[in-house]
């Protein structure tokens, strides 16, 4: 079969997807810089793009279920070291057949084209056509079987997230987590233009479908809105009124708070360490006609005068965002929490010193660990008694008193408005220092 042949089967698309795949499974890279680093060599046409990200998704969002699936019909895998990428391409295969619709004969055809395209993989040919024509036969029957939320979360999430929240509400977040996403936009005023095809979800955010590209939808150029889930609108909000006050956002790359304070009329300071993304987030300020000082700094080596405002967003394991990063929960440990409780310690401990006599600091992370939201939150607390907690009311999370924790802090889970699409899971919490 010629290259055009391929092209118009879809191989090169799947190529790309397996490649990446790769990247995230064996190298524990995150998902997003795989496909990035191996489409942009590609050549790939748009279309054929948006197929090799839909297939390397999908198969990460239901990871669980398609590794069971396969050990049922290849109890013994073969040897990683000898395989290649037998095991990226069974993946890939289930996925397309029991999830994407893809017509058996197309996905299994290209599975096998595959395995002929790899020198390890080749030699397991033959097992890739019969598990995957098998699976054409008897996987949705398998699937119907399987505890689908139980197996989309690997043992060390489930067990963690069982004692902080309980079965019930555990099976509830696993489930969110194998829909496709939204995407939310903030406008930046009333007057702003925004896509015609949204549904406000009230506090200036509008939810879209997650189809298409970001950059063509009305209002992108002129600078009317920026890309941001609901869920993370709520910490810069628990300020007040903050116009003409000064704001320090650390930790602020991409930069979604800083431009919310920006355009609620905040004079913002956005720290952040990492230049490459303080760029970015300058570039996005300009795109807005926004303004913000833009500081490349570690937070905890900042020296500027206290400020009455101190938002700290800050490093976590990101487990709240795992609908929209789906290979989180399989390149992640229980280990790294530990060491973000740790970084975010010392950045808190920072973010406090920053804080003027009477100010608010507000502490966020996209995390569902406690030891990363609440737990934090206690032991500052109980070593530093210039700041006592500043319980939320509902009218502070738009009306949305299950958004509120027993303590009076934010904790959103991303099976909360599970009917209009679910949010990302966020914790924050309000800090008074006394005068």
């Amino acid at each position: 079969m010629s290259a055009s042949d391929d092209s118009r089967n879809g191989i090169p698309a799947r190529a790309a997807a397996q490649a990446a795949l790769t990247q995230v499974l064996r190298r524990r890279r995150p998902l997003d810089a795989a496909l990035d680093e191996v489409l942009a060599g590609s050549g790939l046409e748009t279309r054929d793009a948006g197929f090799a990200r839909a297939i390397a998704r999908e198969t990460l969002r239901r990871l669980g279920q398609l590794d069971a699936l396969i050990r049922t019909f290849v109890p013994k895998a073969p040897p990683p070291h000898r395989a290649g990428a037998t095991l990226e391409i069974l993946l890939a295969g289930a996925c397309e057949l029991l999830f994407l619709d893809v017509p058996p004969h197309a996905a299994v055809d290209a599975a096998n084209r595959l395995a002929a395209a790899d020198h390890k993989a080749l030699h397991f040919k033959a097992l890739i056509n019969a598990v995957l024509r098998r699976i054409s036969r008897e996987g949705q029957a398998a699937l119907a079987k399987q505890d689908t939320a139980q197996l989309s979360c690997p043992d060390w999430l489930w067990e963690r997230w069982c004692a902080a929240y309980g079965e019930e509400t555990t099976r509830a977040i696993a489930m969110a987590h194998l829909k496709e996403p939204p995407l939310d936009l903030v406008a930046k005023t009333s007057a702003s233009v925004m896509p015609d095809d949204g549904t406000a979800l009230g506090g200036s955010v509008f939810r879209y479908s997650g189809t298409g590209r970001v950059a063509e939808r009305e209002g992108f150029v002129a600078g009317d809105w920026w890309v941001q889930d609901f869920a993370a609108t709520f910490p810069a909000r628990l300020f007040g009124n903050v116009v003409g006050r000064r704001v320090l956002d650390l930790c602020a790359a991409p930069g979604g708070k800083t431009a919310q304070l920006a355009a609620l009329g905040a004079s913002v300071t956005a720290v952040d360490i990492d230049a490459t993304r303080l760029a970015r987030l300058s570039e996005n300020l300009a795109r807005l006609n926004l303004s913000a000082e833009v500081v490349a700094r570690d937070v905890r080596d900042l020296d500027v005068k206290p400020a009455p405002f101190v938002l700290l967003d800050a490093p976590c394991t990101a487990t709240g965002t795992i609908r929209r990063h789906p290979e989180l929960p399989w390149i992640k440990s229980a280990a790294e929490v530990t060491a973000c409780v740790a970084i975010a310690t010392d950045l808190l401990d920072a973010a406090a010193r920053l804080v003027a006599p009477g100010g608010t600091l507000v502490f966020a992370v996209c995390s569902l660990e406690p030891e990363e939201g609440v737990d934090q939150i206690e032991g500052f607390l109980s070593g530093n008694r210039d700041f006592s907690r500043a319980p939320l009311a509902p009218g502070e999370v738009l009306g949305m008193p299950e958004l509120i924790s027993q303590n009076g802090d934010l904790r959103t889970l991303p099976c909360h408005l599970s009917d209009k699409g679910g949010m990302d899971g966020f914790y924050a919490a309000r800090l008074i220092r006394s005068v």
